[in-house]
């Protein structure tokens, strides 16, 4: 690792250590849109018109109702149909989500591309991950695809203290960086936007190919998820045995398996992910 890289894994590392590193929040449409939902005499309406105060995050979520994947018998063309379609969670979930959208930008080119790359990987993760959840899995899709949207949400703060700097390695170096550092961030961001503990945890944990939990849970998803968006990419995770990660196997897929069920799922998790993109 060049020594510029090295001198602000160094920082980096002091800063959270002291509590000293800027934390994002989180974007104020997916707080006013959290904060309706978890309100126990909340209605369908009530939370389509504060949803439907952002155009974009109202169509995408249009769109996903529409989409295979929901299976909807009839066409639907409005915000309140769809929220009524999704359930208030359902849609707060996927909206918190598509929100995150907009903090993936930076001024300089290469955080910019960085950012760019990293929401790209976040809604292929989420997608197979919404996919995964609904074959193997009795959890909510939903929160899986949260999940899988949120999983590197760690390297926002690690960014914006490299542009604040003025001086950034190049990619490679920042790269290694952000693989060391953004898993604990993203646990400790989750945890004080309120996040459930479960979803909280996902950042933290799914690199962790040594972890066994009691029953599957969203950290297996999203692990399973996120290597299967590596495979025969020659990353070094690919190296991994797959056969002994016990993710795999509490939702019941074999890693060694390249035809059977899961090949059978790929249309529809290319779909999951189109859709977020």
């Amino acid at each position: 690792m060049a020594n510029l890289a090295e001198q602000i894994l160094t920082e980096l590392t002091e800063a959270i250590e002291n509590e000293e590193l800027f934390m994002p929040t989180l974007p104020e449409v997916a707080l006013r849109i959290r904060e309706t939902a978890e309100d126990p005499d909340v209605d369908v309406p009530t939370l389509a018109k504060v949803v439907s105060n952002d155009a974009a995050i109202s169509a995408r979520i249009i769109k996903v109702v529409n989409s295979p994947l929901m299976r909807a018998s009839r066409e639907i063309d409005n915000i309140n149909m769809a929220v009524n379609r999704l359930g208030i969670t359902y849609t707060a979930n996927l909206a918190t989500g598509l929100a995150m959208e907009q903090m993936f930008q930076a001024t300089s080119d290469v955080v910019d591309k960085i950012l760019r790359n990293v929401w790209q990987h976040s809604t292929e993760v989420a997608g197979i991950s919404h996919v995964l959840c609904r074959h193997f899995t009795r959890l909510m899709p939903d929160q899986a695809t949260l999940a899988g949207l949120l999983h590197q949400i760690g390297v926002l703060p690690i960014l914006t203290y490299v542009e604040e700097r003025g001086s950034i390695p190049d990619s490679i170096s920042l790269s290694r960086v952000i693989e060391e550092i953004h898993p604990r961030l993203g646990t400790r961001i989750l945890r004080a936007w309120d996040f459930p503990e479960n979803i909280a945890v996902v950042p933290s944990q799914y690199t962790n190919f040594s972890r066994d939990s009691d029953k599957v849970d969203y950290v297996d998803i999203v692990m399973v998820a996120n290597l299967q968006t590596l495979a025969g990419s020659g990353h070094p995770y690919t190296k991994l045995d797959w056969t002994q990660i016990k993710a795999f196997e509490k939702l019941g897929i074999n890693p060694e398996d390249e035809e059977g069920e899961s090949e059978d799922l790929t249309a529809e998790m290319d779909a999951a992910m189109s859709l977020l993109q």
